[in-house]
């Protein structure tokens, strides 16, 4: 069903409106647009005439835009933006399409991006884009098309593909256990400083429940991503929880020991999570398609 004409107001009218809102005055958003406030103006008031809304707030030589004007406005930048991504992914790969994907930085560096190649050998005519991201999203104001995400995902308008469990260490640095002295029970993790991740605010209380120790309120540091926490770990600052594919490599050359037990098993897996609205975009498909055949928890991570 097409909508009525006024109601797709022109691109130029959309795109003076977006600059407005931005940058505060009509002056600045004829500036960036290269054009005259007069050309800005008008633009402006046709689109407030073809809506058949109030839309701006005139002070003396100022020009505001009301509440529901700037909320609208919001919604035009984001379209224009998708309409500038799309255009990019054509003009850049007419044939195949592209993919902007957000990825966990360790998690996509380590278990994703070694994996790629074979993807790229696969399917030559699609791109994948990668951004890193460390917190949900709202796909609507960012462009991407689909993204990694740890736990279960409750995206609204969303779908998703598990590709794979966590399973965690509590490594340390081995002169920090020289100094501490061994460690017989699981119990006796907490007597020593406990390193947490902001991402996984509750793993410490997890796994101490999974080993039959309850109840535990566990203090310590907090950082930011698994990178730093590697770090601060390495540098004896206390005893980490890594995932076992983060942690091997530094436990093979001896630069961090387990402190107790093994690989434990923790709630929450990684998933491929997309916008339903795109889910039949051609290379989002290929994409997932080919990504389902790695989403296997006993597939041993590369090395």
């Amino acid at each position: 069903m097409s909508l009525p004409r006024r109601f797709l107001p022109s691109i130029q009218a959309l795109r003076a409106l977006e600059a407005l809102d931005r940058l505060g005055s009509v002056t600045a958003a004829a500036e960036e647009l290269a054009q005259t406030q007069s050309a800005v103006s008008r633009q402006l008031k046709s689109l407030e005439d073809s809506l058949g809304a109030p839309m701006f707030q005139r002070q003396g030589r100022h020009v505001r835009l009301t509440p529901e004007a700037a909320a609208y406005a919001a919604r035009v930048r984001a379209a224009l933006h998708q309409i500038a991504q799309a255009s990019v992914r054509l003009a850049v790969n007419p044939v195949g399409g592209s993919l902007s994907l957000a990825i966990l930085p360790t998690f996509g560096m380590r278990w994703l991006v070694p994996r790629l190649a074979e993807f790229a050998r696969l399917h030559p005519e699609v791109t994948i884009n990668l951004s890193t991201r460390l917190k949900p999203f709202n796909f609507a104001s960012e462009a991407f098309d689909a993204a990694i995400h740890f736990r279960e995902p409750d995206w609204p308008g969303t779908g998703a593909l598990r590709l794979r469990g966590e399973a965690v260490l509590p490594v340390a640095a081995p002169d920090l256990l020289d100094r501490a002295g061994p460690v017989a029970a699981p119990e006796e993790v907490a007597r020593l400083p406990l390193l947490h991740i902001e991402t996984r605010p509750h793993a410490w209380a997890e796994w101490f429940a999974a080993h039959g120790v309850e109840n535990m309120r566990p203090g310590g540091t907090m950082y930011d991503q698994f990178a730093t926490i590697t770090q601060a770990a390495l540098h004896g600052l206390g005893v980490a929880l890594l995932p076992d594919y983060l942690a091997e490599q530094d436990l093979a050359t001896g630069r961090l020991v387990t402190v107790w037990g093994g690989r434990t098993v923790m709630k929450g897996a990684y998933y491929l999570v997309w916008p339903e609205a795109n889910a039949r975009d051609p290379a989002l498909a290929i994409f997932r398609n080919w990504l389902a055949g790695q989403a296997e928890d006993e597939d041993p991570l590369p090395r």
